[in-house]
């Protein structure tokens, strides 16, 4: 397979990213129990189309696999949303996120416990940790057993990251944010929804552009660091995709 090889200049410096290594750090999707799950969200189901006499797979006599897919995009699996998740008005992923490739770093954090049996990222975890000049941060949470890529988190009070943190992160110039937990937010939080809230700023100065993933799993043997990302959604008029995230080693040039 020939290399192509993608020249990134963040300030003045050359990096050289390999197109042909792709590291994927989504969870697939597929029918039945057997998939990452939140919010009590019901399974993926997967199934032929019967119509009289047609049915829509080959494996049943049929003359071409043609299938219904019935999914929550927030509750089954890697999934990238925008502000219409918060807003009254009708934002889409599809309206918002319209550039697909970011100067990303990845970082590990152990999240920590507080008094009231919460386990958070601090705002202490990403001080002085944040690189320059990236755009998106992609958090690996500590321990990361395998387990996540089909955990059942519905009623877990799984970790979040404290709302102040998310502010210290838009300050610090991220707009794409991707973890591998439910949500950035308390799962339990009578609707506030701080986190999100503080990253998109609605409903007062709206970032439209800027994007959350969650579900991710990034294995131990992906090096924390600088990468570049890929998000790929499908074209959808909804608030949130399933996605597809990508990332690629960066070396200097």
């Amino acid at each position: 397979m020939n290399s192509i090889k993608a020249i990134i200049v963040i300030d003045t410096a050359n990096y050289a990213a390999d197109m042909t290594q792709p590291i994927d750090i989504s969870i697939p999707l597929r029918a039945g129990e057997n998939n990452v799950n939140a919010w009590w969200a019901k399974p993926v189901t997967i199934e032929p189309v019967v119509m009289g006499d047609f049915i829509g797979d080959v494996n049943q006599g049929g003359a071409v696999n043609f299938k219904d897919i019935k999914l929550n995009p927030h509750g089954n699996g890697t999934h990238t949303e925008c502000v219409g998740h918060i807003a009254k008005e009708n934002y889409t992923i599809n309206q918002c996120l319209r550039k697909f490739v970011f100067v990303a770093q990845l970082i590990s954090i152990e999240p920590q416990l507080i008094v009231n049996g919460d386990y958070i990222l601090s705002k202490e975890n990403f001080d002085g940790r944040i690189m320059n000049n990236i755009d998106a941060l992609v958090i690996r949470t500590l321990p990361n057993e395998e387990g996540k890529l089909n955990r059942q988190y519905s009623g877990s009070n799984f970790p979040y990251i404290h709302h102040e943190a998310i502010t210290y992160l838009v300050e610090a110039g991220i707009n794409h944010l991707l973890i591998d937990l439910p949500s950035i937010d308390r799962e339990q939080d009578d609707g506030q929804l701080l986190g999100h809230h503080a990253f998109w700023q609605y409903p007062n100065k709206v970032r439209a552009a800027a994007t959350i993933t969650e579900l991710i799993y990034v294995p131990d043997s992906i090096e924390d660091g600088m990468y570049l990302l890929n998000i790929q959604i499908t074209s959808l008029e909804s608030d949130a995709s399933p996605s597809k995230i990508l990332l690629y080693k960066l070396n200097q040039a």
